[in-house]
């Protein structure tokens, strides 16, 4: 069975849709025109207007509005066009959807789900191509999930829409188109780390689009007898530190690799937490590949220099191998 990941994601909004008439969509053009990357194509015309609901241009409004039909029932499904704009949607989270629960004793839940796309790679610029994972992991009552596959797709996204708790769901825009063979479960546990590659020389911590990258160097090593484990977060938050301990433990040589910026980012905290845990497992000062701490350029060849890339990530996995 081939399906490529933006298909997965399409799939298993419309089978929980089908189950579930309290799920709803909102967001820009996920209606007739089915979303900016086609995820919701489809699905205005099976399941009418007052399901999948197209709304104005202000991300804060939407999603307040989603935030307020969770909090009352319904279960939506938040779509924010592109990742950059989730800055606008900052106050309804941070001041909203993360803290009723806590100020309610859990008596008002808001299981609200918010899908977005993120990364660059297409010459997008500036304002669309932005992974801004670091400022949400800040904001302490919400989950984040990061699929690097069409089969991690449709299990995390099961969990994300079944869970009482906001979930944000960050999709890369370049697996979109990612086609694979596979067999699909149904439910990925939330807060659980894979190891994608088994290995033993050095570790690379990475998630999203990033996995594919470092297993392809991985490959490039394995022929010279070098052996890379590679973990796949999917998880965000909250990090699968038993799995990431443990392997650090067995190791000792880490690389951390995210399409974010390096500052107050990903890589950032799984470092303090490593230093927290397991420092004296260490053989090395770990290293990290980070999106360069400028803003992101729409010419692709600079794109390209300052995102992390297979080069970028040999380069610095071969540094940390001889130290």
């Amino acid at each position: 069975m081939t399906k490529t990941y933006g298909q997965v994601i399409r799939e298993t909004i419309d089978e929980n849709m089908a189950k579930d008439k309290s799920i709803i969509l909102i967001g820009e053009d996920i209606g007739f025109y089915g979303g900016g990357f086609g995820i919701t194509k489809g699905l205005y015309e099976k399941y009418g207007p007052e399901r999948v609901i197209d709304t104005p241009m202000s991300e804060q409004g939407f999603t307040g509005l989603g935030i307020g039909a969770a909090m009352n029932g319904l279960k939506p499904i938040v779509e924010i066009m592109f990742m950059d704009f989730m800055t606008l949607a900052y106050d309804q989270l941070m001041n909203h959807a993360s803290v009723f629960s806590y100020q309610t004793n859990g008596s008002i839940k808001v299981p609200l789900v918010i899908r977005t796309p993120a990364g660059g790679g297409r010459g997008y610029g500036a304002t669309h191509s932005k992974t801004l994972i670091g400022p949400l992991m800040h904001i302490p009552g919400i989950k984040i999930l990061c699929p690097s596959s069409a089969r991690n797709a449709r299990g995390l996204l099961n969990a994300a829409i079944q869970d009482p708790d906001p979930v944000i769901f960050v999709e890369h825009k370049l697996l979109y188109s990612k086609k694979e063979e596979l067999e699909i479960p149904d439910l990925i546990p939330i807060g659980k780390a894979a190891i994608a590659r088994k290995g033993k020389d050095a570790l690379v911590i990475t998630f999203g689009k990033s996995v594919d990258d470092s297993i392809a160097v991985a490959d490039i090593l394995e022929k010279e007898g070098v052996s890379v484990e590679i973990i796949d977060l999917l998880t965000i938050k909250p990090l699968d530190m038993e799995l990431i301990g443990s392997s650090v433990e067995r190791i000792g040589k880490v690389l951390i690799v995210e399409e974010g910026y390096s500052v107050c980012g990903v890589a950032s905290e799984i470092i303090a937490r490593i230093n927290e845990t397991s420092f004296y497992s260490l053989k090395a000062p770990i290293r990290r590949v980070c999106t360069l701490d400028i803003p992101i350029p729409c010419a692709i060849k600079a794109e390209a220099q300052m995102l992390p890339s297979a080069e970028r990530i040999e380069k610095e996995l071969r540094g940390l191998l001889n130290e």
